[in-house]
């Protein structure tokens, strides 16, 4: 992130927070399909992902002083805020998807593969399915990870590991495709 997108977050927050409606149009423009994208990688469902989206942008609406930009970047902080409104919603649905058992290694992956492999996501432990979102399926850092997830980066590094094999043990190979070693 550029020092000048640093500079427009912290503008475009002060003017959401002096009741500047086109601030918050402009933050819900450039950080909504960043927050839907996490959320559709760890649900696997894009109605949920939708919810979680809105959900968070509602929460910046009752607490748009709530963002440290010495702490990082708004987007991390967005994606941090629907990590937790993921935890709660799971945490009070109790909704558990149930894993297939195996998944042929095709060429390439059609649907119902990748169908196949974002449930197979959605259904890990919520530690490993965030690490899995966040660094294998938006290609963040390890560093970028552990502030989104507000945790060590050795220990993103072995939630991720543990989530691999994970995945590798649910779809019956010893790798997914596209998770190196």
């Amino acid at each position: 992130m550029t020092a000048f997108d640093c500079i427009r977050d912290r503008d475009l927050l002060r003017r959401f927070g002096a009741g500047d409606r086109e601030g918050f149009a402009e933050l819900y423009r450039i950080y909504s399909k960043t927050v839907y994208r996490f959320a559709l990688h760890v649900t696997a469902d894009p109605a949920k992902a939708a919810e979680i989206t809105q959900d968070v942008f509602v929460w910046l609406v009752h607490h748009p002083d709530r963002f440290d930009p010495r702490r990082g970047e708004l987007g991390s902080f967005l994606v941090g805020v629907a990590r937790k409104l993921l935890k709660s919603h799971y945490r009070d649905e109790k909704r558990w998807v149930e894993m297939e058992d195996t998944l042929a290694a095709p060429e390439r992956m059609d649907e119902s593969d990748v169908a196949l492999v974002r449930r197979t996501v959605a259904g890990l432990p919520a530690r490993y399915r965030e690490v899995v979102a966040a660094c294998d399926l938006e290609e963040k850092t390890y560093e970028e990870a552990a502030a989104m997830l507000e945790c060590a980066v050795g220990t993103v590094r072995s939630r991720l590991h543990r989530a691999r094999a994970l995945l590798a043990a649910k779809l019956g190979k010893k790798k997914v495709q596209g998770c190196p070693a």
